[in-house]
């Protein structure tokens, strides 16, 4: 379980001291959690502070009760928290297949490297020797990026507008990987988001606007206020 206990964060920037989240508390237990609102909410920035990229000004983060607020990214890794980027990170002279099974921390077999990019929806005799560079597109890297997740198989798996890039592929297989993911590994996933589609998959919905939260709730509970025009946030969620 993650619990976030009076979290806040500043940005010092040219035009002076930003607040970018103020007195965040929150608890994540459940399978799918889903962070959304207005573009400058401070959603990446929560999930940033979460998976160690950025430190709170103030509050604590615990993970099953243990304080991690001042451990690093990779200490974070080591403990179970995984992260993935709304715009992958490029590995020249990296193939697809290291990258895997760097990510699952165990010596993999090309079959099982391929079983991973066959679940995120890529032809895996196609990819598993090419190099994570240029040469692929957003939306490749983008599913080589979930499937480097899915070996990683972490207490907590972070992803920050997965859907990103990937237009053409089903959204319902995006929400079938989720699931496989939390059958196999039972960890919880927090996604940011505003794409109705994977709002009405989660268990929890997390309203964030202006750095606070401002509502938190189940999906039933929360997506008529998101859709309707008197709502929290009535022009945050993208209908695809």
């Amino acid at each position: 379980m993650l619990e976030l206990q009076h979290i806040s964060f500043e940005a010092e920037t040219d035009d002076g001291v930003h607040k970018i989240l103020r007195d965040v508390s929150l608890t994540i237990d459940e399978r799918m959690v889903v962070i959304t609102g207005p573009n400058g909410s401070g959603k990446s920035t929560l999930a940033k502070i979460i998976a160690g990229i950025e430190t709170p000004t103030e509050g604590t983060i615990l993970l099953d009760g243990e304080n991690i607020t001042h451990l690093s990214i990779t200490e974070r890794a080591h403990k179970g928290i995984s992260f993935a980027f709304q715009q992958p990170v490029r590995f020249k002279g990296i193939t697809v297949f290291d990258l895997i099974s760097i990510a699952s921390g165990k010596k993999l077999t090309v079959s099982e490297a391929c079983n991973y990019l066959s679940e995120v929806g890529l032809c895996a005799r196609d990819y598993v020797n090419r190099e994570v560079n240029g040469s692929l597109s957003g939306g490749e890297l983008k599913r080589i990026e979930i499937a480097t997740m899915l070996a990683r198989g972490t207490k907590i798996s972070i992803f920050d507008e997965p859907e990103a890039g990937i237009d053409l592929w089903s959204f319902n297989n995006l929400i079938k990987v989720f699931e496989q993911m939390y059958a196999t590994i039972h960890g919880s996933i927090l996604i940011i988001s505003h794409q109705e589609r994977i709002l009405e998959n989660a268990d929890k919905i997390v309203v964030l606007a202006d750095g606070e939260i401002r509502a938190v709730g189940d999906k039933d509970e929360i997506m008529p206020e998101l859709m309707n025009a008197s709502g929290i946030c009535s022009r945050l969620v993208d209908r695809v």
